[in-house]
């Protein structure tokens, strides 16, 4: 299978480290021109800065994507994209009785509206084109639901309706619209919780299997996934040879969701 993004738009939103990061490595590869996003000007000129060595067709964007301002500038800077990865997202442990509102709408501003005000910017240039792809990255997390991270979870959750509602919304124009659900992956940020205080002297391989076998006790793989592995799927979902997959929840959790379907 050769997967080819000669002449695509791609932006993947929250990509300067981690999943976002290996995917927008992988469209490069691929041949399409990317636009990469992140919070600080010093984290996204570091990531364009190394991807320029895989392809020189990637422009960052620094902003906060979960508020609107940010999306407003990105948007007048950037009107049409033929590929869109919702993957900006926070997430962290936080019990339910002592989580205040502020930190509901923090997460739901960030890894919800981010991808909504995104998805209703883009894919009108994508149905006159009579092609595109929108993207979310979930979790398995959404149908998992933590209960240490409800307000998370919910977030989640909450990015399946909207993806699956959207794909119907925009059927028969050739715009698919998925979400994708990893597991426990191995990202920088994962990498770094996890080996905080740790002692042991295992590597953060072991570490992160040592965590599933404890917390993710239903994974099938037995370890954490890579960020390759998940940007695998985000790539084939948004090519071409996808076509008539929409309106899914794919997951690469490595088993953890104990269901058949």
């Amino acid at each position: 299978m050769n997967i080819d993004f000669t002449d695509k738009r791609v932006l993947v939103t929250g990509s300067t480290a981690g999943i976002g990061f290996a995917a927008a490595k992988g469209f490069l590869a691929a041949g399409a021109s990317v636009v990469i996003n992140g919070r600080s000007e010093d984290s996204v000129e570091a990531a364009v800065a190394f991807l320029r060595k895989v392809r020189p067709k990637v422009d960052g964007f620094a902003g906060d994507l979960g508020t609107a301002k940010a999306y407003e500038r990105l948007v007048a800077r950037h009107p049409d994209f033929d590929v869109l990865v919702n993957n900006i997202g926070v997430y962290g442990p936080q019990d339910f009785f002592v989580t205040p509102d502020s930190e509901w709408d923090r997460f739901f501003q960030t890894n919800v509206m981010s991808g909504v005000r995104l998805s209703r910017a883009y894919a009108p240039g994508m149905v006159d084109r009579g092609w595109g792809r929108i993207v979310f990255i979930s979790s398995e997390s959404a149908v998992n639901i933590p209960a240490d991270m409800i307000h998370y979870g919910f977030t989640k959750t909450s990015q399946l309706a909207i993806s699956r509602g959207l794909a119907k919304r925009l059927a028969g124009t050739g715009v698919t619209v998925n979400a994708v659900l990893p597991g426990p992956t191995l990202s920088e940020g994962v990498a770094g919780m996890l080996t905080a205080g740790n002692t042991s002297g295992d590597s953060v391989e072991q570490i992160a299997a040592s965590f599933i076998a404890e917390h993710r006790s239903s994974s099938i793989i037995r370890r954490a996934a890579t960020v390759d592995e998940v940007a695998n799927m985000i790539l084939y979902v948004s090519s071409a040879q996808a076509s008539a997959t929409t309106g899914a929840a794919l997951r690469v959790d490595g088993g953890v969701v104990d269901s058949i379907v």
